[in-house]
């Protein structure tokens, strides 16, 4: 006969006990880790754009609506193309717009040759601030040179700097320079000089 045999004692399962409690401080966490690391890509990425403004220099009076630069408005053409020809490419202007005026395309022409920049002709019926959006997408970190006319250039710098106090040139300001810096976080900064 056979002993009967004693019953196996069934080895106690492991049984995890789950810790709701713990679930969401871990998502949190991830969620942490998520943005900082966003946040460190944006921080890398942003840069600044500088864009400089001038009006065009003095032009001839006569009876001529294009008139070209009078003597004097050479001389400050020459005076901008000495400030901003550099060819080094460290810190140059990469890109400049003239509207379709003889004026503002021969205030810029000696800055363009020293640099070998085509310079881009703007309507000038352009709006101010569709003109500065431009800019600002087309030169993102990069450097701008602007040459407009006494009623765009202060509209042109409201628009890039969010400001609504540019003083107004008058008639005779031609040696008025602004250059704005734009940083893509953070306000926008103003220097006006004069040339």
């Amino acid at each position: 006969m056979t002993e009967p045999q004693e019953p196996i004692p069934e080895t106690p399962t492991l049984i995890r006990r789950r810790r709701p409690f713990l679930a969401p401080i871990g998502l949190l966490a991830l969620a942490g880790i998520l943005f900082l690391a966003v946040a460190f890509a944006y921080w890398n990425s942003a840069t600044t754009t500088t864009i400089v403004l001038v009006r065009h220099a003095e032009k001839q009076v006569g009876a001529i609506s294009d008139a070209p630069l009078s003597p004097l408005g050479e001389v400050r053409a020459a005076r901008l193309a000495q400030m901003f020809g550099d060819s080094a490419t460290f810190g140059r202007v990469q890109k400049i717009y003239v509207t379709d005026t003889r004026r503002t395309q021969q205030t810029a022409a000696g800055v363009a040759q020293r640099l070998g920049v085509t310079p881009e002709i703007i309507a000038g019926k352009t709006d101010s601030k569709a003109l500065a959006k431009r800019v600002l997408r087309e030169n993102r970190g990069g450097r701008a040179l602007v040459v407009g006319h006494s009623n765009t250039v202060p509209e042109i710098v409201a628009a890039l700097s969010d400001q609504s106090d540019v003083p107004s040139m008058v008639d005779e300001e031609f040696d008025t320079l602004y250059v704005v810096t734009v940083p893509t976080i953070g306000r926008a900064s103003v220097l006006r000089l004069k040339y």
